[in-house]
């Protein structure tokens, strides 16, 4: 059986989920859901989430959706490689990273969430917001995982905790955050970016203008 994840190339959520395909060897087919044109919120869209949100991954004969549940799901019915380590402590652990994000700095930082602060203070203001959120939240983050071993957020392999937080870097990055003064969170970006899987699973590589043009070199 085909499976579909339906996603936009630049949504964290979304990104999450295919890197964690990737970390487990699994091979999808994708399906663009344009989240600026508002595709999320077509008859169709809301058919296989209610919530008009990506991912939503059809696996196995279910459509997933919300990007953690889906990263537990695929570790419990693929569990090689793990995305999360051995024991209740490390586990613990590793879910506070990844909630941090997903739950506290993704969540104030969502698409919809900028438009509305847009709309009722500027441009300027959401600029501001979104910086003072992400770099919030990523020192808070870092001092996390301050007593985990790495060089991935915990561990010698990357993870669920990995999964979410590159993503985010990725945002801020687009949106000016400096992340230098952040040992931690510096060290796992660089572990990751010789990773494989997350090289593959890159929002860069399903950008639709890229996209166009390999399409067009091709011809």
């Amino acid at each position: 059986m085909t499976v579909r994840l339906h996603d936009y190339w630049r949504s964290s959520a979304a990104w999450r989920v295919r890197i964690a395909l990737a970390l487990k060897g699994i091979a999808y087919d994708r399906v663009p859901v344009d989240l600026v044109a508002g595709d999320q919120r077509s008859p169709g869209h809301l058919a296989l989430n209610p919530q008009g949100l990506v991912p939503v991954l059809e696996i196995d004969g279910l459509r997933l959706t919300q990007s953690l549940a889906i990263l537990e799901y695929l570790d419990d019915t693929r569990p090689l490689p793990p995305l999360l380590p051995e024991g209740p402590v490390a586990r613990a652990q590793a879910r506070a990273v990844a909630l941090a994000i997903a739950c506290e700095i993704h969540p104030v930082s969502n698409l919809a969430v900028l438009a509305r602060v847009e709309d009722l203070a500027g441009p300027e203001a959401r600029a501001a917001w979104n910086r003072e959120n992400i770099a919030r939240g990523l020192i808070a983050v870092e001092a996390m995982l301050a007593a985990m071993p790495g060089p991935f957020c915990r561990g010698q392999a990357p993870g669920m905790a990995d999964c979410v937080l590159i993503p985010q870097l990725y945002n801020a990055a687009r949106w000016g955050v400096e992340i230098d003064h952040l040992p931690r969170i510096t060290a796992i970006s660089a572990a990751c970016a010789g990773h494989p899987a997350f090289a593959a699973a890159h929002a860069d590589n399903f950008n639709p203008s890229r996209e166009a043009r390999v399409m067009e070199d091709q011809r």
